[in-house]
């Protein structure tokens, strides 16, 4: 019956290279990336950011070379191993830096200083000194250049920040107008201290707390299953309780309304009216096609339930699933940590140049300036690549269990089997699809760069325009992005390319459009009231064990840090759970529309959805023989592939 134009599925049979053009242009790409910091390293940046550097271009803790026009610059600062600044709270939030003269000194402040003569001392007793290198301890306080080249007294205690021979205030108050700019609630400090005191007493319960949220995450993951079908019930009680509340709700408020406005017989009432009747008549329009929608998905949420039912089948098979966002988020970490110190060495990279105040800027002259838009390109691009390969690897597992028709000759590990068929095939796909997200996301970055610099500016069309154009680029990057896990499923059945197995995939879920819908909307429906529900319970439990403490400010931040960590958990765990649900479906609609269970081309799948087919198998015939509408849309699902 299959025409021989049309490309089989042979599920798992040969295992081929794919996209393997793209892997070597992701391998050169992360070459580059290696060659920037290997730069950054090479010009000194590292020493510079590690080590502190003052305003006149010298490192502290070394012996320095003399820059052209510079004065105070190529000292030796071997015993003077801090950067200490005259005026540390003098901080520029545009440019994100201190705006003071930055010295090297020998030991930090640990008490406060009140005069030039409390420094004078401070230096005369412990060898360190805080003013100009121009300035001998001596002078401090009879010379007149003292007022520019001295610290700003006080001078606030100090104490140098680990690794990076800063000297910092040990009291934070004098960031505070740094902190107002980014917490305006915090107007006194005791408040803040409070905060940060009900966090440290709790801390013991906020783990403890986090904790549950895992257990908790853990348990949902077994249980949904068995409350799939419950939860689907729930859903559609509440649509249709809260659809028909407010309908109703518009409706009473404008008879209440045409009541009493027979009395007043003004402009603003009648306009009142109109309103009230139009929102009341949208409200109905809209319920009666809610009404109409959720007729026609109920055969289709059926599926959804037995796909769930299936997912949690094979996290009892692969329980290792569980714990692939763990492996994810920790190497995303370890990435992320490269990428920022490389990033913190561009920041200090380049040639020492003069600025207008006679101070030495670190800057990179020619085509090398361009160096962090690369960085940038290589955050998206491999984080993109880090989440596709956890794809992947899913699918290629999910897809093993399902095409496996004894579940006893599972794989060992059939995670493990499924990484090594990803990095010994399937890099290369995976290089090009996490390349055409970015592609996608990068202009939408910067769109909303461009929109943020436009905040002041009352340009209304144009900021309105430039929200349309990233709602669409949103859009369409997550279009592609749920497009991208199905072509990684169907390379996992096919060793196909990317491209092919890009439009095998779509073209199955468009002939499955109505389904997808379905499991696209119920089924995330049902994982987040899955999240919300460990949300919920991990709060009320944390309300439960603060509850001894009366002091209810206390309770806020570790309430919100404990929620904040359950969502977050939940939200990893479920996702996965996604994962497997849409890996599931795509290898049920290949199963169904190439096997017909007859001897030769039984199907693969899971008893649930046997039993799922059967039922909508009865229900065609019931409806005449495919006459209806019922019938023909499922036609193509059940192998009646008679094209």
């Amino acid at each position: 019956s299959h025409k021989s134009s049309k490309r089989e599925w042979k599920p798992l049979e040969d295992h081929s290279c794919t996209d393997v053009p793209w892997l070597l242009l992701f391998v050169l790409f992360c070459i580059g990336m290696g060659f920037i910091c290997g730069f950054s390293i090479a010009t000194g940046a590292a020493a510079r950011l590690l080590s502190g550097y003052d305003s006149y271009g010298n490192i502290c803790g070394q012996k320095n070379v003399k820059v052209e026009g510079i004065v105070n610059s190529g000292l030796d600062l071997t015993h003077k191993k801090y950067v200490f600044f005259l005026d540390p709270c003098n901080i520029d939030l545009v440019h994100q830096k201190i705006k003071s003269i930055a010295l090297c000194v020998s030991a930090c402040p640990r008490k406060e200083l009140k005069t030039l003569a409390d420094i004078q001392k401070f230096a005369e007793t412990n060898g360190s000194t805080l003013c100009s290198y121009e300035l001998q301890p001596s002078e401090y306080t009879t010379d007149k250049r003292a007022a520019k080249l001295c610290p700003k007294y006080p001078v606030p205690e100090s104490a140098p920040i680990p690794f990076f021979h800063r000297c910092a205030p040990v009291n934070i108050s004098c960031y505070a107008k740094f902190a107002e700019a980014l917490i305006t609630f915090v107007s006194d400090s005791s408040v803040l201290h409070r905060l940060i005191s009900g966090v440290m007493t709790s801390k013991e319960i906020i783990m403890g707390l986090c904790l549950l949220s895992l257990v908790l995450s853990m348990i949902l993951m077994v249980i949904i299953r068995y409350i799939s079908r419950v939860l689907v019930w729930i859903l559609t009680i509440l649509v249709i309780l809260g659809s028909l509340g407010g309908t109703g709700v518009l409706w009473w408020l404008y008879a209440k309304q045409r009541i009493s406005a027979g009395a007043l017989d003004s402009q603003v009432a009648k306009d009142n009216l109109q309103a009230l009747l139009i929102y009341a008549i949208a409200a109905t329009v809209f319920t009666v096609i809610l009404f109409l929608i959720m007729l026609i998905m109920r055969k289709r949420v059926a599926l959804t339930i037995a796909l769930f039912h299936v997912a949690g089948k094979v996290f009892i098979h692969l329980p290792l699933l569980v714990f692939q966002p763990f492996w994810t988020f920790f190497v995303l970490i370890l990435f992320w940590t490269y990428w920022i110190t490389v990033l913190l060495f561009l920041g200090t990279t380049g040639n020492p140049v003069p600025n207008e105040e006679g101070f030495v800027e670190f800057r990179m002259a020619g085509p090398l300036k361009y160096m962090w838009w690369y960085h940038v390109v290589g955050l998206i691009w491999i984080s993109e690549f880090i989440l596709a390969c956890q794809q992947m690897t899913v699918a290629g597992a999910v897809v093993t269990y399902y095409f496996t028709r004894e579940k006893r000759n599972l794989p060992f590990t059939p995670i493990l089997a499924s990484v090594n068929r990803l990095v010994c095939y399937h890099l290369g796909t995976v290089a090009k699809g996490s390349f055409i997200i970015t592609l996608v996301k990068i202009p939408r970055m910067i769109l909303m760069y461009i929109h943020t610099q436009l905040k002041g500016k009352e340009n209304a069309c144009a900021r309105c325009m430039l929200k349309a154009c990233i709602c669409c680029l949103w859009c369409l990057e997550k279009c592609l992005t749920y497009l991208n896990q199905n072509a990684y499923t169907a390379t996992a059945i096919n060793s196909t390319n990317f491209c092919t197995s890009a439009k095998d995939a779509f073209v199955i879920l468009v002939e499955n459009a109505l389904r997808v819908a379905a499991i696209n909307t119920v089924g995330d429906f049902m994982l987040f009231l899955g999240k919300v529900l460990i949300v919920c319970s991990t709060g009320l439990a944390g309300i439960m064990l603060l509850n001894y403490q009366r002091d209810y400010t206390i309770w806020v931040l570790p309430l919100i840090i404990v929620c904040l960590f359950a969502f977050l958990v939940a939200h990893c765990f479920l996702s996965i759970y996604e994962m497997v649900v849409d890996v599931l479906f795509l290898c049920f609609a290949i199963d169904t529309k190439y096997n017909d269970g007859s001897p030769g081309r039984e199907f693969y799948m899971d008893k649930v959805l046997m039993e799922f087919v059967e039922n909508s198998r009865k229900s065609m015939k019931e409806a005449g023989r495919g006459g209806g509408a019922e019938g023909r849309e499922l036609k193509p699902m059940v192998g009646a592939d008679e094209e």
